[in-house]
């Protein structure tokens, strides 16, 4: 069990708090990073949440009163000199930070994780959370509820819920447990509407969006075996659609809706290099293939990200390995 009693004590007894995320913040990093920004605010505390990128548009709802600033050096050049705690949420390397990354590890004060994912680097003092948890909203919910730090009201009922509910994949992902659906249960009680929350996040894209997603599709192609699936984005598709970074979240999830595919790939181009999203079935790590070109992530979705390279001369490549994942899943089957 958590020691919520110590992180409860650690924000008490500080000050001024610069909350951040990963880059390419999803629902539950923007809906964790804002709850913690409530309590602390409820607290009295000096905080401001900063992340290296944008937020979203599709989340935007989360953050109408725009708290959250987007990360500029010349701006936030005496950041890390007037705060005494940063908390990072929803990510457990340092570099998911980006261009924030050398003034945190520079940072000399208090450094605070909260987080659900694998394989957490030892960047800060504390860690809090852990894989078994769904998603680090949960974890923030287990923070309020076994302290009474505050009290779950409608504002921090709709973030946690946004939070839980992506991360779980609308509550259909293995660690959907009994106790997810009570914790859901009672963010229902704050007169939080379920219906609504989705369809601001999932049913309110741009039209530029829907073009992209388009093409992707019409490149997916299936390997060898038949069981991986795999489609790519070049820049040159993002600027025909008229599509953002974020309007890619979610794409390599089609590729797993195809009979019989067990690895997902997703290869976008970017201006100095590749990024490589992976999503897998069953007990296939494809955190560990990512890990293999410098990524991570859980077992099921994951990512990396390779510089100065062209997605013809490492297509090949990736598939091989992952291919090699869908061997040792037949070996340890047996």
């Amino acid at each position: 069990m958590e020691n919520y009693s110590l992180l409860k004590d650690l924000l008490i007894n500080h000050e001024s708090f610069l909350l951040t995320t990963h880059v390419n913040p999803d629902a539950d990093a923007i809906g964790s990073q804002l709850a913690l920004f409530e309590i602390l605010n409820r607290l009295g505390k000096n905080v401001r949440a900063i992340n290296h990128s944008a937020t979203p548009y599709n989340l935007s709802f989360l953050d109408s009163g725009n708290i959250i600033e987007k990360f500029d050096e010349n701006t936030h050049v005496k950041l890390f000199d007037e705060i005494d705690c940063i908390i990072f949420l929803d990510l457990n390397q340092a570099n998911r930070v980006v261009k924030m990354e050398n003034g945190i590890r520079n940072f000399t004060g208090m450094k605070i994780c909260i987080d659900h994912h694998q394989n957490p680097e030892s960047f800060t003092n504390y860690f809090f959370g852990g894989t078994e948890y769904s998603a680090t909203g949960e974890v923030i919910f287990d923070f309020i509820e076994q302290t009474g730090i505050v009290e779950i009201d409608y504002r921090l009922a709709e973030l946690l819920y946004s939070a839980i509910m992506t991360d779980t994949g609308s509550f259909r992902f293995e660690k959907t447990s009994s106790k997810i659906h009570k914790i859901i249960a009672q963010l229902l009680e704050t007169g939080i509407n379920p219906t609504d929350i989705y369809d601001k996040i999932y049913d309110q894209f741009e039209f530029s969006r829907i073009k992209l997603l388009g093409k992707a599709l019409e490149t997916i192609k299936l390997d060898d075996t038949k069981q991986i699936a795999f489609m790519e984005i070049t820049k040159e598709d993002m600027k025909q659609s008229g599509a953002t970074e974020a309007d890619i979240d979610g794409f390599v999830n089609y590729c797993l809706s195809i009979k019989n595919i067990k690895i997902g790939i997703l290869f976008y181009e970017l201006k100095d290099g590749v990024k490589i999203s992976f999503r897998s079935k069953g007990k296939i790590p494809v955190n560990k293939l990512a890990a293999e070109f410098n990524g991570g992530g859980h077992i099921n979705a994951s990512g990396a990200r390779l510089f100065n390279k062209a997605i013809g001369e490492i297509k090949d490549e990736i598939i091989l390995k992952a291919q090699q994942y869908l061997e040792s899943e037949v070996k340890n089957a047996f």
